[in-house]
């Protein structure tokens, strides 16, 4: 049978195990969100000349993917209410800047995974085509009125 000095030695030991793990973890996950944002915004800055848009269009990686999820969504929605033409015309449009901003990885990119570092790229030629609003967010409208121009 254990004794109390033993089960409270081994419980003790959990806890700390416990609390350093989770130190650990939280100090690996703030470092890694800002170095994360500081670096997407490194390569969105550099991404600029090449897609064109605002050289203050700088989005994170979680910025940059709700971007474009939108524009996904919103072309989902084109072709479910029969505007598949329109659809096909806006990913094209995105498809060609975002080849043109692709070409090659810039050094300020080579930190981020390859999807961050897409996502950011096509982000960015969103913004270039001019379908961002003033707070950097797909504007569909935009993306409409530029496809109509």
């Amino acid at each position: 049978m254990p004794t109390r000095t033993s089960n409270l030695g081994d419980n003790m030991r959990r806890t700390a195990t416990a609390l350093v793990a989770a130190v650990l973890l939280a100090g690996a996950a703030v470092g890694c969100s800002e170095s994360g944002d500081e670096n997407a915004r490194d390569c969105a800055a550099a991404l600029t000349e090449r897609t064109g848009g605002k050289s203050t269009d700088k989005p994170t990686v979680k910025e940059a993917k709700g971007r474009v999820d939108a524009f996904d969504k919103t072309l989902a929605a084109m072709v479910r209410s029969g505007y598949s033409s329109a659809s096909k015309e806006a990913f094209d449009a995105m498809e060609e800047k975002t080849k043109e901003g692709g070409k090659s990885r810039p050094e300020a990119c080579e930190p981020l995974t390859e999807d961050d570092y897409t996502a950011l790229l096509m982000a960015k030629a969103i913004d270039g085509l001019g379908w961002t609003d003033k707070d950097g967010q797909f504007d569909k409208l935009k993306m409409a009125e530029g496809l109509n121009s």
